[in-house]
């Protein structure tokens, strides 16, 4: 994966168009969230894209939590500040905040551990739909309207012991789920580990937007959609 594929960059501004945000959701993270295709109405950009980018442009630290306030759409332009502080704010041209970011600990810029990390994380995040978050609803007797799915990127952490690793992998340790009326809160754990080692753990966390009481009938319906996606995708 080479990361500058996915943005274009001018004067610390970067842009995403549709069909980069939409390739880099399809082929590197496998998510076939409609809201990433090239022709969406509600169009933004992936997360995970804009985890990778910063990553990209500032490095690798040891802890770091990201904040997503905003979603991307179509034709925004991004300001990374040339600062290298501990906490960053990615704001765009009227001066909107999209995403907060804090670090801490030692920093590597070493870019075949940061590729390989992204592509690791990705990859963990894209398999929470719908391996993970349907069960999870399931137990819980809600689902998210299968007629305007809405699920929210709304933070995540990671934390490493150090940064001499590579091989970087990601296992999901933990799930956490609470409901608030129509609106639900899911925590995805996970371990990170190197050559067999547990180096580190993190978190992502999602907001699920109109709940509804679970209906086994629909719910397939859904997710058949969406892997009926992946296969047609596969085979264009």
């Amino acid at each position: 994966m080479i990361l500058e594929n996915y943005y274009k960059i001018e004067q610390n501004r970067i842009r995403v168009s549709r069909e980069q945000a939409s390739d880099f959701a399809k082929r590197i993270a496998n998510d076939f969230n409609p809201l990433h295709d090239t022709d969406s109405r509600r169009f933004c950009v992936p997360g995970d894209l804009l985890f990778g980018l910063i990553l990209n442009r500032y490095g690798l630290s040891q802890h770091m939590r990201f904040e997503f306030s905003g979603m991307v759409g179509d034709g925004v332009e991004l300001h990374f500040p040339d600062m290298d502080g501990e906490n960053l704010a990615i704001l765009d041209d009227n001066d909107k905040e999209y995403l907060r970011v804090q670090r801490s600990g030692d920093t590597t810029t070493d870019r075949e551990l940061i590729n390989s990390l992204v592509q690791a994380y990705v990859s963990f995040s894209g398999h929470a739909f719908p391996w993970v978050l349907v069960p999870l609803m399931e137990a819980h007797g809600v689902m998210i309207n299968p007629d305007r799915p809405l699920i929210i990127y709304e933070n995540m952490e990671i934390h490493l012991d150090r940064l001499d690793i590579d091989n970087p992998e990601l296992r999901l340790s933990g799930t956490c789920f609470s409901i608030e009326g129509k609106r639900g809160e899911v925590q995805l754990n996970f371990t990170l580990s190197s050559n067999g080692s547990v180096i580190g753990h993190g978190s992502k966390n999602m907001v699920l937007g109109g709940l509804r009481p679970w209906d086994k009938t629909r719910m397939d319906a859904v997710v058949n959609e969406y892997l009926e996606r992946q296969k047609q995708f596969g085979t264009d």
